[in-house]
């Protein structure tokens, strides 16, 4: 157990929790699926987010390598089968070596994980799909159920866990850490157990918060997600839903890039940000020619 990685988990009042419940009643008798799906889930309407990490001199054989970060799904009244069709076909057709989830995949329940399941299961890439679980993921604590049938479908959740997803003999190593506010076991040591001197270690936290604890001398980048860029990007707004650090940020010296994600909380509504997929492409330092 690693306690200092452990974040305070967030609970709200029974006031707060009763006007998000009734917004999200009206907001889905009016029709609130339909609409964010046509307004910020179809084609051109979500952002494909270009961000180029730079690598060591000592890592020539990862230059180049494409890395696509979803977040933030929220299956549930606003997000169901069939709405991430356009973003899967963004993805494919970017043809992308690895492709990770920085969790919250539901809103309430595991049984909503299955309304996305098919549409994600369509994504292709060379080194596969993996992912981490966020803080609403642990609902009713069935995230086992979760991660075996994802599995099943070749979407492999990291619980305190490292692959090495392009090779056994690749220093490219995906590491995922459990939520940090709700996994009942944190353990990032056991995760780093088979991590080698000369790897480039990617990190795969849904919360930004914890980003510093996480950090090894082998970490190149960290990826969360978690904020929603604050769905809502306005002063008052700002203040209900977690903090999110900025888009790109440096820790130490390694960079943190938090997603915006693609689904909602609370209301079918984003406002001054728009859902994203990110796409991390790694390039070696060019010296002056």
């Amino acid at each position: 157990m690693n306690a200092e990685l452990r974040q305070p988990p967030r609970r709200h009042s029974q006031l707060r929790l009763f006007m998000f419940k009734a917004a999200e009643s009206i907001a889905r008798i009016l029709g609130g699926r339909r609409i964010y799906r046509e307004l910020n889930l179809r084609a051109g309407r979500f952002d494909l987010r270009e961000e180029v990490v730079t690598l060591p001199a000592s890592h020539t054989e990862l230059d180049g390598i494409s890395i696509v970060q979803l977040s933030d799904i929220h299956a549930g009244p606003f997000l169901r089968d069939g709405d991430l069709q356009d973003v899967v076909k963004a993805v494919n057709a970017l043809e992308p070596d690895l492709v990770v989830f920085t969790g919250d995949l539901i809103c309430r329940d595991a049984d909503e994980a299955q309304l996305v399941l098919d549409d994600l299961a369509g994504i292709t890439a060379r080194g596969g799909f993996v992912a981490v679980f966020g803080n609403h993921d642990y609902r009713h604590r069935r995230e086992g159920e979760i991660a075996a049938t994802y599995k099943e479908r070749g979407i492999r959740f990291l619980l305190n866990e490292s692959v090495r997803p392009l090779g056994p003999k690749s220093r490219l190593v995906v590491l995922g850490v459990e939520d940090l506010e709700e996994a009942k076991n944190l353990d990032i040591s056991a995760a780093r157990a088979e991590l080698r001197h000369d790897d480039f270690e990617i990190v795969l936290s849904h919360n930004p918060a914890g980003a510093q604890a996480l950090l090894s001398p082998q970490t190149g980048l960290v990826l969360s997600g978690h904020t929603h860029g604050f769905q809502i990007d306005l002063p008052l707004f700002r203040t209900l839903g977690p903090h999110h650090p900025g888009d790109r940020v440096a820790v130490e010296g390694i960079p943190l890039i938090t997603s915006h994600g693609l689904g909602v909380i609370g209301i079918p509504v984003r406002v001054r940000v728009r859902p994203e997929v990110v796409v991390v492409r790694l390039q070696v330092a060019r010296g002056p020619s």
